[in-house]
């Protein structure tokens, strides 16, 4: 990641960002077609072909603002609806999945086109003159006009459709599942070819951050630069998504630097206010569990949402599993510069299953599904530590079954094979 790139993904993230780009091309598009007005492009068009010319003024003007006003009325509508998309996703679900569905692409671009629409008609009507000439009404851009609105309303019917489909819990963990395997299946493709080799790191000199908020991602390719530059290696001690207070060691070099190189190492790791979910795939499990559990609330009382969250966090961990506890900024030559701290897989799979026996402990079903999920794991273990790992969850879920549920025969069936009927 370099600046530009995380200035771009910054702000496509915001819901204005697409209105915003469409919006001006509307403008630019009305300020063109009154340019070829005055070029009389409508008195050529009505010598060839007469019936796609308004050539009434009064027609003109009443239609433009017929469509301006029932493309506001549309277009406040839309965003109504985006807001109660909003409003039900995040009392539903959780709120962390916000981001997730404001930054989608679709939804950015209809409202955009209904923008760009409104300020056309709305500088084609202006520009309409008083006068008696025949050829004086912008028919053919009034034509256009026409022709925008009616995409607009096929771009409405699209538009519920998809919002019907985005708000559906199905689509809502497909989505979160299918970029968090692609951010960790990236990371295990980088580190097939890693040596893994790294110094010691005894005796690193450790600086502290002068920056406080979380911690969301690196500009690789500027870190990268600064250590071939002055030939030393850095260890970065944070992970994605903590949050950072001033005064934490931040990161660690293989010997002394100056002020200025501390300065320069800083300003390529990157902080924000809000959770950012960028590249960090700890969020996608956070994110399915807070889902999963909400689903077990007295208010929700969802237990098969909760079955589908422990399937996807299956298929999540079982890639888990592959990859390395620590990442790399490699160069071409397969040579580690930089080192990055990152979440285990023992992190991640205890505060998934403390989360799931909090809320679930009473749910036999629940229970036996994650039973199985762990047991599932068990067999695809890379290492002892992971079986160590899974094989202590598996005692603590069994220790709170027993403590929770108070039927013998329900306690029998915690073992057995899981069959889903969800």
């Amino acid at each position: 990641m370099d600046r530009l790139t995380n200035f771009i993904d910054l702000i496509q993230s915001r819901i204005a960002f697409f209105p915003t780009i469409i919006s001006l091309g509307g403008l630019l598009t009305a300020f063109f077609m009154i340019y070829l007005e005055q070029q009389d492009i409508s008195a050529h068009i009505m010598e060839v072909a007469p019936a796609l010319v308004i050539d009434d003024t009064d027609t003109a003007k009443t239609i433009l603002s017929t469509l301006i006003g029932g493309l506001i009325s549309l277009t406040v509508f839309s965003f109504s609806m985006v807001m109660v998309l909003l409003n039900q996703a995040s009392s539903n679900f959780s709120p962390r999945i916000l981001p997730g569905i404001i930054s989608d692409q679709k939804h950015q671009i209809v409202l955009g086109l209904y923008i760009a629409t409104i300020l056309y008609n709305i500088f084609i009507l202006i520009s309409i003159e008083p006068t008696e000439n025949s050829y004086q009404t912008p028919g053919f851009s009034v034509l256009l006009g026409i022709i925008l609105t009616v995409l607009c309303l096929a771009a409405f019917i699209y538009f519920i459709h998809h919002i019907s489909q985005a708000i559906q819990i199905g689509n809502i963990l497909t989505a979160i599942h299918s970029r968090t395997k692609s951010e960790i299946a990236s990371i295990i493709k980088e580190q097939e070819m890693n040596t893994f080799e790294f110094p010691s790191q005894d005796y690193w000199k450790g600086y502290k951050i002068t920056e406080t908020g979380y911690f969301y991602g690196i500009l690789n390719d500027d870190l990268l630069e600064l250590c071939k530059e002055n030939s030393i290696k850095v260890i970065i001690q944070l992970h994605k998504g903590q949050f950072i207070l001033d005064g934490t060691i931040g990161f660690k070099t293989e010997r002394p630097i100056n002020i200025e190189l501390q300065k320069k190492i800083m300003g390529t790791l990157l902080f924000s206010h809000e959770e950012l979910i960028g590249e960090n795939y700890v969020y996608g499990f956070r994110q399915i569990s807070e889902i999963g559990v909400k689903a077990m609330s007295p208010g929700i009382n969802d237990p098969g949402t909760a079955l589908n969250t422990i399937d996807y966090l299956t298929s999540l961990f079982l890639d888990l599993m592959r990859k390395a506890d620590f990442e790399y900024i490699t160069e071409n030559d397969q040579k580690n510069w930089v080192r990055i701290k990152s979440s285990k897989f023992s992190e991640i799979l205890f505060n998934v299953m403390a989360t799931y026996r909090q809320y679930c402990k009473h749910d036999i079903t629940l229970m036996r599904k994650l039973m199985h999920m762990l047991k599932t794991l068990t067999n695809h273990v890379i290492n002892s530590n992971q079986l160590e790992v899974l094989e202590e969850e598996i005692n603590e879920l069994r220790a709170d079954a027993n403590i929770n549920i108070e039927n013998k025969r329900d306690l029998g069936k915690l073992d057995a094979d899981f069959i889903s009927w969800s």
